[in-house]
């Protein structure tokens, strides 16, 4: 699902954000990448998303090569993810049926695909009730489950979360976490980029930890190294 091999990535020429890193993320497994700001989180995710392109090295995810991908790819390969982003990145100006709809629409899903899915969707993430209302209208919490519901619209097989507890409640964090695991559980690859080590040790997942942008702890029982 995803490989670094040898990466390396500069900002400017006296900045590594990412130094040589190599890891191997498996089909179906529940990864945290862990590590404090500035240690590299953000330049591990940009490069997944090809946001960002490796100085050095090979990034691969679900089979695309992103040092090698043509521009005009670029979008087929984000379709093979969901991803989950901090800020939730929601259109104001849409109900939450439609911003999911919206992620579908864009993708050139036909509408009566889209009357199915998205009233799935929002019945496995438990806001069926609030499919009229706009992101304004709900609290931290729901407007995080309808990110996901997006990230999960194309059931992809690779799932990426950034910082997905970090804008909501303790007890609301709990609920993502579990929504995640159920994600997981039928065979869902789930990556999640936190700085939260309370969260990332409280399950019993892998932990990838970044710092100053190298892996100093992977608690893979046979990390892939290359």
């Amino acid at each position: 699902m995803i490989d670094f091999k040898n990466v390396t990535k500069y900002y400017k020429p006296d900045i590594t954000a990412m130094n040589n890193v190599s890891l191997h993320v498996a089909k179906g497994e529940f990864v945290f990448v862990l590590g404090p700001s500035g240690a590299g989180k953000s330049t591990f995710l940009k490069l997944m998303l090809r946001e960002e392109v490796a100085d050095k090295g090979e990034v691969i995810v679900n089979g695309y090569n992103l040092s090698k991908i043509k521009q005009r790819d670029v979008p087929y390969m984000r379709r093979t993810l969901g991803v989950v982003f901090q800020d939730f990145r929601l259109i104001p100006t849409m109900t939450v049926y439609e911003n999911i709809a919206f992620a579908m629409r864009v993708t050139n899903i036909g509408e009566r695909d889209i009357k199915k899915r998205v009233p799935y969707i929002l019945s496995l993430v438990g806001l069926t009730n609030k499919a009229k209302k706009f992101p304004t209208q709900l609290s931290g919490g729901e407007q995080q489950r309808v990110a996901l519901a997006r990230a999960l619209v194309h059931s992809p097989e690779l799932v990426i979360a950034d910082e997905p507890t970090g804008n909501i409640d303790p007890e609301l964090s709990i609920e993502i976490m579990e929504l995640l695991q159920a994600i997981n559980s039928v065979g869902t690859t789930v990556v999640v980029v936190t700085h939260e080590h309370e969260l990332a040790h409280k399950y019993a997942k892998r932990i990838i930890e970044i710092k100053d942008g190298s892996v100093i702890r992977d608690t893979a029982e046979k990390a892939v190294m290359f």
